[in-house]
């Protein structure tokens, strides 16, 4: 018998599929990213058939979502990209008359975005699509076994950003 089939049958089963797997893929960072993965993966499809949107138009149309009109600079600060990598997306929604543009009246040199009513409709189906996925994802845990999920995700996420700050500070 082999070492590693020894260790194998050693270990409870969880772990000995682990021990199979290269090390970096059994880590929980990479589960968690394969997760988010399939469900963006997901989303991209479910959003593109509904609303004939690409994942950074859908990604923008959720951000504008019901609030006021906002700058095209805070826009790309809230969906984690630069103006420029926006500016093409931006410029099909406007196109396709999802999206309105308008100068700031208080500062003519800044660019306000906001939906249309069209765009609005979009928004309101990819939110309504995102709570039936959430609701078929979370339909197989009891509220005690969600409750304990959610409260570990949080506990993660805290430590992930601490560790995010740590690299930050080193360069």
């Amino acid at each position: 018998m082999t070492e590693k089939l020894k260790t194998a049958k050693a270990l409870p089963p969880a772990i000995a599929v682990d021990a199979e797997l290269a090390p970096i893929t059994a880590m929980l960072s990479s589960r968690l990213m394969v997760v988010a993965n399939l469900l963006k993966r997901g989303a991209i499809l479910r959003y593109k058939r509904l609303a004939g949107l690409s994942s950074v138009e859908f990604g923008l149309v959720a951000s504008l979502g019901r609030r006021p009109p906002m700058s095209v600079v805070r826009l790309a600060e809230a969906v984690g990209m630069d103006k420029g990598q926006i500016s093409r997306a931006l410029a099909e929604l406007v196109a396709r008359k999802l999206v309105a543009k308008a100068i700031n009246p208080r500062d003519n040199r800044e660019t306000l975005v906001s939906l249309t009513k069209a765009g609005l409709a979009a928004h309101d189906a990819i939110v309504a699509g995102a709570q039936e996925r959430n609701r078929r994802l979370l339909e197989q845990l009891d509220p005690q076994d969600l409750e304990v999920l959610l409260g570990h995700i949080d506990r993660l996420t805290a430590t992930a950003a601490e560790m995010l700050a740590d690299e930050k500070e080193l360069g």
